[in-house]
């Protein structure tokens, strides 16, 4: 993580400038009680009236000088702040998303975005605006000072004492504040994951009838952060009232000593008159004092909070030296691969095959088995903790994550679409390199094209919040337009036909039979979505308990025939027909099976 310090370096000399501004207008400040003074003893006590036309022009230049440096510090504060604020943000940004996928199975998305917006912001405020006016206290206090010493040192002793109670008083709340703005973040990140959720679950809420539960987990969350910002109140109001005093006292005491110094004749009328003015211009200091401290500690939490981000770091890596494949043929290998995540038991054990180049790969298997898992392994969404994954005879791990994620499409079984038109989303990942007639040639071979082209904007219509508004098998042919848009040489299916009807099913098998050149691997719970593949896995309990293909598997009578018979056997013990009738029957009679395989397949 670069440091602020760093962020800050990048634009040194706009800060110089703005810094120098600051320093003519705080200067400028300084100049006007002086003429005042001489205005008292020159002209008023003194009665030289000449004097008086040439300090009223003194007083014009520095009411001007100080409307054009007070306009230039201030801008470009604030634009120094707008510019750092924008380039952390990338900077997290981009380390978050070079996180690998075990850092989002741990981290909420409520609490990312809390870090990506809020934490940001209060450090804007502290490079910006609060950190001018911290530099502009501190230097205005100084020169002030400084200005009253020349005037009268005992009197500036005074303003001097009142000062440095204020800043002790400042230091105590700060450290206070520290520790109640840690947890404010930290609840902050909570409510947001809170909300987000919710708002994003809104509809299985109301089919739940979840309303109340909600609120009611909403509330105690929302309870919990006015209660921390009470804390936070509570400590400005045990704190806050002592640079109120302060600065309502001094220059009153200013007055009263330093008339007795005026009776005395150690100070003039101008001098006094002076004087009290630069106490009167001490007074907004140790008032923004305490605001102050308060921004700047709740910056400083919140850089602690990013920074604890940034200690993360990517399990995923690339090698030094990797593999760039001129061509990506699609042959894959799994090599006697496990996997177990970190505090968990093995999720894969032990898992062996290849599917060569145009081949069909099925994978079925209860839920749990880690069907999903292979497809993680292959992506390097996480690395296999035993084995080799081989792409084309080249272990996965010596190629770029750019060439291997680029070469596999894959279509998820939780689809996820954007705010997007529907033809964004299908050139998701190539929009520069996928045209419109290849978006309609996908859409047409994922029996999308009917119902986009019905819309009344077609492939121009912005769809919602991932993809609200359309209907369960409406998004997974979305989704597969927009893995087969991409022609990538390896395509992956995890149960992406489940929302549809079999007949669409179907269609979308006939189009993937075409794909003679693509690798294919589907995942699914239904026999009809893997029963034409060249070779079928079947999982138990993260291992390999059976694989062949359809009909071997059948035979074998196992795992696979028990679901062969949960899904087509119920139909068949009522009309006394076979397994393998009753499917026929139901892909419309274009299979025949010979009487030797019915006889394996009847039902007992």
């Amino acid at each position: 993580m670069k440091k602020i310090s760093s962020y800050i370096w990048d634009y040194r000399f706009s800060y110089l400038g703005a810094v120098l501004s600051l320093l003519i207008a705080v200067s400028l400040d300084m100049v006007a009680p002086r003429l005042t003074a001489h205005v008292v003893d020159d002209v008023i006590v003194g009665g030289n009236i000449e004097k008086l036309k040439f300090l009223l022009l003194g007083f014009l230049g520095v009411g001007l000088g100080r409307c054009i440096f007070q306009y230039l510090k201030e801008y470009t504060f604030d634009k120094n702040g707008a510019r750092i604020s924008g380039d952390m943000r990338r900077d997290l940004f981009r380390h978050i998303q070079s996180l690998s996928a075990d850092f989002f199975d741990r981290t909420n998305t409520g609490e990312l975005m809390a870090r990506v917006k809020e934490d940001i912001d209060h450090i804007w405020d502290a490079v910006g605006y609060v950190g001018m006016l911290l530099i502009e206290v501190f230097y205005h206090t100084a020169i002030i000072l400084v200005c009253m010493s020349m005037i009268n040192r005992k009197l500036a002793m005074l303003s001097g004492a009142a000062m440095l109670l204020c800043g002790v008083v400042a230091v105590i709340m700060e450290r206070k504040l520290g520790a109640v703005y840690e947890a404010i973040s930290e609840e902050n990140a909570v409510l947001n994951t809170v909300a987000e959720e919710n708002l994003g679950g809104v509809r299985t809420v109301k089919a739940f009838a979840r309303e109340a539960f909600e609120i009611d987990k909403f509330l105690s969350h929302n309870k919990r952060y006015y209660d921390l910002n009470m804390a936070q109140s509570k400590v400005l109001v045990r704190y806050y009232p002592i640079f109120t005093v302060i600065s309502t006292i001094l220059p009153l005491l200013t007055l009263l000593v330093g008339g007795r110094f005026v009776i005395d004749g150690e100070m003039t009328l101008g001098q006094i008159t002076a004087f009290v003015e630069y106490s009167m211009n001490i007074v907004w200091p140790m008032e923004m004092l305490g605001w102050l401290t308060n921004s700047f500690s709740s910056a400083v939490a919140s850089n602690k909070k990013i920074r604890k981000i940034y200690e993360e770091t990517p399990t995923v890596t690339e090698a030094t030296d990797p593999v760039k494949l001129q061509q990506v043929e699609g042959k894959v290998c799994f090599d006697h691969v496990s996997f177990h995540k970190a505090d968990q038991h093995e999720i894969l054990h032990d898992i062996t095959f290849t599917v060569e180049v145009g081949k069909t790969l099925g994978i079925m298997g209860t839920t749990g088995a880690g069907k999903t898992s292979i497809i993680q392994l292959l992506q390097r969404m996480y690395d296999a903790t035993g084995g080799a994954i081989y792409l084309d005879d080249v272990d996965i791990r010596s190629l770029t994550l750019e060439q291997l994620r680029t070469s596999v499409s894959f279509v998820m079984q939780d689809v996820f679409l954007f705010s997007d038109t529907i033809g964004d989303n299908i050139k998701l990942g190539k929009k520069r390199y996928v045209d419109f007639r290849t978006v309609r040639k996908a859409s047409t071979d994922a029996q999308a094209s009917g119902f986009i082209e019905r819309m009344e904007k077609q492939y121009d219509t912005v769809i919602g919040e991932r993809g609200v508004g359309l209907s369960g098998g409406q998004k997974q042919r979305i989704s597969i337009a927009r893995a087969l848009s991409k022609k990538n040489p390896i395509l992956v299916l995890d149960d992406s036909t489940s929302a549809l009807d079999t007949e669409t099913e179907q269609m979308i098998q006939q189009t993937l039979a075409n794909l003679a050149h693509t690798t294919k691997i589907i995942i699914g719970h239904r026999i009809s979505a893997v029963r034409h593949a060249d070779e079928i896995l079947v999982l138990e309990g993260g291992a390999i308990a059976e694989c062949g293909t359809h009909e071997e598997l059948l035979r074998r009578h196992g795992l696979y025939y028990e679901t062969y018979l949960s899904q087509y056997g119920g139909a068949a013990g009522a009309d006394g027909k076979s397994g393998a009738d009753t499917e026929t029957a139901q892909n419309g009679g274009i299979e025949k099976k010979t009487g030797g395989e019915r006889d394996v397949l009847q039902l007992v």
